[in-house]
């Protein structure tokens, strides 16, 4: 994942382990920081959740999506009052097939939204069950050597699994519980970042996401 076009307050990404007590307050802080100046200006929100649910290891994108919209939905204001859309769940996941199809929607939409992409990615051994919150898009499927289009204006990747030799083989034997953990964390502090806000901000909806019709994963 190549981060680009910075939009954090904070000098470079927050990387956090997913087992340390305060994981998710630390997300949290840190989405915070990165979608602040943003939500001030007006921009709407639009989580953009990456990833494929017939790989254990690409499946943290779809389930941090899922996480997310079943949330807000049982926040008890109602998604519209709150104000935050996915793209990419269980259901309707966006992956290598469709994502374009995505691309198109965010471009489309008025006013453009401020898109926080949510990916797995592969790293070294000692980074395995790293989540880092950081400026800038990335590049989905980088870690499997697809050659996608980059996306987000900030992003938040899980490294779920050591990169390097034989990806597909990698992802497709990722240990779930790792992945479920990681996606529990990175929903809690985007929920708790985005309620945090709302009080201050009042974040502005997009339109309902228009479900990806599923295909080939990458």
């Amino acid at each position: 994942m190549r981060p680009s076009r910075p939009a954090f307050r904070r000098s470079s990404p927050l990387r956090v382990r997913y087992t340390q007590p305060a994981a998710a307050a630390a997300v949290a802080h840190a989405v915070q920081e990165a979608l602040r100046p943003f939500v001030e200006a007006g921009r709407p929100l639009l989580f953009l959740c990456i990833g494929s649910d017939r790989s254990t290891g690409d499946a943290l994108g779809p389930l941090v999506g899922t996480r997310l919209a079943e949330g807000w939905r049982s926040g008890g204001a109602g998604e519209e009052a709150l104000a935050l859309r996915v793209l990419g769940t269980l259901e309707a996941p966006v992956h290598a097939a469709n994502l374009m199809q995505a691309v198109r929607w965010v471009e489309r939409a008025a006013p453009r939204p401020l898109v926080v992409a949510v990916d797995a990615c592969l790293g070294p051994v000692e980074s395995v069950g790293t989540i880092t919150v950081g400026p800038g898009a990335l590049r989905p499927g980088a870690g499997v050597r697809k050659v996608l289009p980059q996306v987000g204006d900030c992003y938040i990747t899980g490294t779920v699994n050591v990169g390097g030799f034989m990806e597909y083989l990698v992802l497709q034997n990722t240990r779930l519980s790792l992945v479920m953990a990681m996606a529990g964390v990175i929903a809690e502090g985007v929920l708790s970042a985005v309620a945090g806000l709302l009080p201050e901000t009042g974040i502005l909806a997009v339109g309902r996401p228009e479900p990806c019709s599923s295909g080939a994963m990458y």
